[in-house]
């Protein structure tokens, strides 16, 4: 008999192919959601918006929401957001590409900011991980 509260790794088509990880790990017999660090990646692996803090936020948001959508989830659904950038001195414009997506609020969820010297490729300016939660999933 199958254990129906395995985790259940996931690579969404809607996202890049990752080297070794999983795009969405859903923990069964719960409903969290656990998104792998996303950066300014396409679903064809094409960097969007080299050199362009805010193009990159915007690609790293839209792939996070790609990701629950996977999963019958929306950005609503998030609870958890780890954010890595390489210069403190893009927050204002990471604070307004969030809000766009992320309304601040109550319901906003509990985040995590640090620099970093640098991202897994040189291009990259910012990765966000994060962790969602779906009441009805």
């Amino acid at each position: 008999m199958a254990d129906d509260n395995r985790p259940l790794f996931l690579d969404p088509p809607t996202l890049p192919k990752p080297p070794g990880y999983s795009q969405l790990v859903e923990v069964r017999g719960g409903a969290t959601l656990y998104i792998a660090g996303q950066v300014a990646l396409d679903a064809e692996n094409r960097i969007v918006g080299p050199g362009d803090f805010a193009a990159q936020a915007e690609q790293v948001f839209k792939n996070i929401d790609l990701a629950l959508r996977s999963r019958g989830g929306d950005i609503a659904s998030l609870v958890k957001l780890n954010t890595y950038v390489l210069d403190l001195g893009d927050l204002p414009v990471f604070r307004q590409v969030r809000d766009r997506f992320i309304p601040p609020g109550a319901s906003a969820p509990a985040s995590t900011l640090v620099q970093v010297s640098g991202l897994f490729r040189p291009e990259f300016l910012i990765e966000i991980e994060a962790v969602a939660w779906m009441p009805n999933a």
